[in-house]
């Protein structure tokens, strides 16, 4: 990842979504980490401002402590109104026992032990069949695809519909919803923005998108074939357990359930593989490296999901006045965990910026490190990035850019929308 250039302190706005265009956003945070780790960002009405902390420290401190630091009033910069927070919660945005009972629900599904048992070798097969047609698609075009489309965005995308138990030929719509919630804000994605007057009248459900009636009419459908029924897809795991805490999980528990696995089953793994292969091309010694020995690919993962950094930031807001890096935050103000900023922070990683396949003890924050809302999927994850990068590599004789990349228009998602590349088989 290139550096962008230096931007002052008096010109660092973190609310502003078209200021992370270009790799702008890591260097404002970099400018915070090393000016003012615990800043205060005002916004637009009818937003009220928040505390963007950027150091690795601070940010862990947040994370790890939910009863000064609470998710139950949203985790977004968004200030969902009272009357609409309890139609719009999710797992995301409960704490404390009842979100312990979500998380066990499907919980034992992604632990690593499962997933090495019963997941591997399908998965493995799913990366071949996605890498067959991708390297089909290029030799029928003169070496020319784009990784997003072909591969990055392809190979989550089955691992879910897999998961799902849904069929193949859906898995484009899938995509779609995805692209459409992370990027609420980008034009090329959302019919409604997010960040544009015109969403006020969608206030009311999550991502201020009319779209997201859809996602709950599928995964309602989904349900009810599957109630009373013995599958062990996540669908029917949701349609038939008891969350250990006895209380059943309501319609709108299952709605939101269903749609964070659509957005978290496939986003963020997609823009981790994508940012992690741009960053290979661009450090040519370390793609050289892994290619020549597939054994570090298992090891680099944990570095390439640091430098990657998919997710910029999670909110948090504070249940009681505390002093939080020399600032004093009040009871009620929105706390605003800069994961990507932990990332970079070269008091923890030394030249933050490159990227080493060799890096040891990489304790990095992508999942929310030391959270109990520790990414539920991070195993899987991680599963998926490693299996790419083994099947992957060996097959390339070479790869180049051959276009510009196009970044997703957000402050929450880093991501990467079109990626052309030449690509020629080993």
């Amino acid at each position: 990842m290139p550096r962008h250039a230096p931007v002052p302190l008096e010109e660092v706005n973190l609310a502003d979504i078209d200021g992370f265009a270009d790799l702008r956003g890591f260097a404002q945070l970099d400018t915070l980490r090393a000016e003012d780790p615990v800043h205060w960002t005002p916004e637009p009405a009818p937003n009220s401002g928040f505390w963007a902390v950027t150091k690795y420290d601070d940010i862990w401190t947040v994370d790890r402590d939910p009863e000064t630091f609470t998710s139950e009033q949203f985790v977004n910069l968004e200030e969902v109104a009272p009357e609409d927070r309890d139609i719009r919660r999710s797992m995301l945005e409960t704490d404390g026992p009842r979100h312990a009972a979500l998380r066990k629900l499907i919980q034992r599904e992604f632990t690593p032990r499962n997933l090495l048992k019963n997941y591997e070798g399908f998965l493995r097969e799913l990366t071949r069949a996605t890498l067959d047609s991708a390297f089909a698609k290029a030799a029928d075009n003169g070496g020319e695809i784009d990784f997003v489309d072909e591969i990055s965005a392809d190979f989550p995308i089955n691992v879910l519909a897999r998961l799902l138990d849904v069929p193949q030929e859906d898995t484009a719509q899938l995509i779609a919803w995805g692209n459409e919630f992370v990027g609420a804000t980008d034009p090329d994605f959302a019919k409604v923005r997010a960040d544009l007057p015109e969403s006020e009248a969608y206030k009311h459900l999550p991502f201020r998108s009319p779209t997201v009636q859809e996602v709950f009419d599928y995964g309602n459908a989904l349900r009810a074939q599957r109630v009373g029924g013995d599958g062990l897809d996540l669908v029917s795991i949701l349609a038939n357990k008891l969350p250990e805490d006895g209380v059943p999980l309501s319609d709108q528990d299952f709605n939101m359930y269903f749609t964070l696995l659509v957005i978290a089953g496939n986003e963020t793994t997609r823009h981790a593989i994508s940012s992690a292969m741009l960053g290979l091309m661009e450090q040519r010694a370390q793609l050289d490296k892994l290619a020549s020995d597939p054994g570090l690919v298992g090891p680099a993962v944990e570095e390439l999901l640091r430098y990657a950094s998919p997710v910029y930031h999670f909110r948090r807001t504070a249940t009681r006045d505390v002093e939080l890096g020399g600032k004093q935050i009040k009871e009620g103000d929105k706390v605003v965990m800069w994961f990507a900023s932990g990332n970079r922070d070269d008091a923890m990683f030394t030249d933050p910026y490159s990227i080493d396949v060799t890096r040891t003890n990489v304790d990095h924050m992508t999942f929310g490190k030391g959270s109990p809302h520790l990414c539920l999927g991070n195993n899987l994850a991680r599963m998926e990035i490693r299996l790419m990068f083994e099947e992957l590599l060996p097959r390339i004789g070479s790869i180049e850019l051959a276009g510009d990349i196009r970044r997703v228009r957000s402050n929450f998602v880093n991501g990467i929308k079109a990626f052309p590349v030449k690509l020629t088989p080993a």
